[in-house]
C-alpha cells in the first residue's frame, strides 16, 4: 500500500468564496476530511460526496475529541494511505494548533504540505468595512488570543500593547473581554477607544457593533454575541466602509430545490446577492435508456426544459447521428435556458414564447402561426409532464405525439424545520412533489415559495405555500423576485 498524505488546509473564516484554489483542490482529491466545527456549511457543501468526513469539533471547554486523538486519527489515517484534508477554520497557524498537529505528524515520519487559509483577524473586519491599517490611525496590527487556559489568568502584557498604539485585534475573546477592556484602561488606553464586536464574520448572518471600550463588555451582553466573533479595537473601528450588510438578501435563508448539477449557479447568484442558501434538491432526472431519435415525419421539435435537449441529443449522438438529421424541421422550446442547452448542440431555437410556461408556449406557436394544423408536432419531455401544452394542442385540433426522453425521482433527505427559512424556490411542479415527498407534515404556510411558472406555482399554492412567480422562468428572474419582496 502506498503511503497517504495529510494536507493541513485552513478553510478561511467561513465564506466559502474566500477558500483557496489550494484548498479546493485538495478538498477534491481527498480520501478523508478530519473537519472542525466552525468549518462553514457552504464549504462542507464543496467535499465531493464520496469522501468519508470525519467531525472532530470542538466547542468552547468541550472537545468530544481531545488534541492528542485527533492527532492519532490523522497518522492512522495516512498511514492506511489515505489522502487526508485536516480542514480547520481559519489559517491553521493561526491560533489553530496546526502547529501541533505537524509536530506530531513529524514525529511520526508522515508525509504533509500546509495550505494557508485567509485569516479571520483580517478577512472578519474587511467585511464589516473595518481596514484594519491606515496611516492616518495607525501603523501597526496586533492579534491577540483572548482565550485563557482552564484555570488560569489571561497572559497579556496590556502595557506593552498600549505602547504601540496600533489595531487591536483579539480572537477568541466573548467570554474574557471585560479583564481584557479592564486590563487596556489599567494601562492607560482612552475609555473612549472605538472597538468593534463581529460575530460569524463573513457568512450571511454577520453582526457588527460599534462601542467604546469602557461599554464594549456590555454590548457583547446586551446583543448576546456569541463564538466566533472578532473584537477590534482601535482608531480605525471610526471607519466604516460596510459593503456587506447592505446586501439584498443578507440574513434570508433561503431553500433550493432544483436537481443537484443545475444548483451551482443559483446558489452562487443567491449567494452574491448575501443569502444564505441550502441546497436541497428534490429530484433527480436521467435520461432515459433508450427511445426512438427519429422526428420521422414530424415537422416541428418541441423541447420543454434543457433535460430533455440533453437526452435526446446525447442519444442521437450515441447513434452516430448529429443535428443533419433534423434538416428542414423546426425547433421550439420552453424558455432561454432551453434554448442555450439547444445551442450546444450547434442547433438555433425556431420559436421562444413570451412567457416560460408550456400553455403559453402552445398558444403563442398556434396564434403567431408557427404550428397549424398542416403540422405534425413531437413534444420531447419528461416521461411523466404536465398535461397542459397537449390539452391546448389537442383543443386546436394540432397533430402531435409525446415521446419521453427522460425520467424525473425524487431524493430521500431528512425533513427540513420550514421556520428556520425565509424562502423556498420551486422551478418545476416535480420539486414541489419531491419537497413534500420528504416533508410530508410540512406546514407551507410557514415560508414563500418563489416559482418558476404558472403550473408549478398552482402546484406550490395548492400545496399551501404564499407563492411567488418570477416574471421569466429563468434563475436572473427568479433572483430579482426575491430582492423585490425582500425590499418590501
Amino acid at each position: 500500500m502506498s503511503a497517504g498524505k495529510v494536507f493541513l488546509v485552513g478553510a478561511g473564516p467561513g465564506d466559502a468564496d474566500l477558500l483557496t484554489v489550494k484548498a479546493v483542490r485538495a478538498l477534491e482529491k481527498a480520501d478523508v476530511v478530519v473537519y472542525d466545527r466552525l468549518v462553514s456549511q457552504s464549504i462542507m457543501d464543496l467535499i465531493p460526496s464520496h469522501v468519508r468526513k470525519i467531525d472532530v469539533g470542538k466547542n468552547a471547554g468541550n472537545h468530544p475529541v481531545p488534541q492528542h486523538r485527533i492527532n492519532e486519527i490523522l497518522k492512522e489515517e495516512a498511514q492506511k494511505g489515505n489522502l487526508t484534508v485536516r480542514l480547520k477554520s481559519g489559517d491553521p497557524f493561526v491560533f489553530g494548533r496546526g502547529g501541533e498537529e505537524l509536530e506530531y505528524l513529524c514525529e511520526n515520519g508522515v508525509e504533509f504540505e500546509a495550505v494557508p487559509g485567509i485569516t479571520s483577524p483580517l478577512a472578519v473586519p474587511a467585511y464589516a468595512g473595518i481596514p484594519v491599517t491606515h496611516r492616518d490611525f495607525c501603523s501597526s496590527l496586533h492579534i491577540i488570543t483572548g482565550h485563557a487556559k482552564a484555570g488560569k489568568d489571561l497572559d497579556i502584557d496590556f502595557e506593552s500593547l498600549v505602547k504601540l498604539n496600533g489595531t487591536l485585534i483579539f480572537m477568541m475573546s466573548v467570554a474574557t473581554i471585560d479583564g481584557i477592556a479592564e486590563g487596556l484602561m489599567q494601562a492607560g488606553m482612552d475609555k473612549d477607544m472605538p472597538c468593534a464586536v463581529i460575530e460569524n464574520g463573513t457568512r450571511t448572518d454577520q453582526r457588527k457593533f460599534i462601542s467604546t471600550l469602557d461599554q464594549v463588555g456590555e454590548t457583547v451582553r446586551l446583543h448576546h454575541v456569541q463564538s466566533p466573533a472578532v473584537i477590534a479595537v482601535g482608531k480605525v473601528c471610526r471607519l466604516s466602509f460596510d459593503w456587506f450588510s447592505g446586501k439584498p438578501l443578507k440574513n434570508k435563508r433561503i431553500i433550493l430545490t432544483l436537481p443537484q448539477r443545475k444548483q451551482s449557479a443559483l446558489a452562487q447568484m443567491l449567494h452574491d446577492m448575501g443569502a444564505d442558501v441550502l441546497t436541497y434538491p428534490c429530484i433527480e432526472t436521467k435520461a432515459l435508456p433508450d427511445f426512438d431519435v427519429d422526428a420521422g415525419d414530424c415537422s416541428v421539435l418541441v423541447f420543454t426544459s434543457a433535460a430533455g435537449v440533453e437526452s435526446y441529443f446525447e442519444r442521437l449522438l450515441a447513434k452516430g447521428m448529429d443535428a443533419r438529421s433534423l434538416a428542414g424541421k423546426k425547433i421550439a422550446c420552453i424558455g432561454e435556458k432551453t434554448g442555450a442547452k439547444l445551442r450546444q448542440y450547434g442547433m438555433a431555437c425556431d420559436f421562444l414564447p413570451s412567457v416560460y410556461d408550456g400553455e403559453t408556449l402552445a398558444q403563442e406557436m398556434i396564434g403567431k402561426g408557427f404550428i397549424s394544423q398542416k403540422d405534425k408536432v413531437l413534444l420531447l419531455r419528461a416521461e411523466w409532464a404536465s398535461p397542459v401544452l397537449a390539452e391546448v394542442l389537442r383543443r386546436h385540433s394540432i397533430d402531435f405525439c409525446e415521446r419521453p426522453v427522460y425520467s424525473t425521482a425524487f431524493i430521500a433527505h431528512e425533513p427540513l424545520d420550514l421556520s428556520d427559512y425565509d424562502y423556498i424556490t420551486f422551478t418545476s411542479g416535480s420539486c414541489v412533489e419531491g419537497f413534500l415527498n420528504c416533508n410530508p407534515e410540512a406546514d407551507c404556510a410557514k415560508i414563500k415559495a418563489v416559482c418558476i411558472g404558472k403550473s408549478t406555482a398552482a402546484k406550490a399554492k395548492a400545496a399551501g405555500f404564499p407563492v411567488l412567480v418570477s416574471d421569466k422562468a429563468t434563475m436572473e428572474s427568479m433572483c430579482d423576485r426575491l430582492r423585490s419582496d425582500a425590499a418590501c
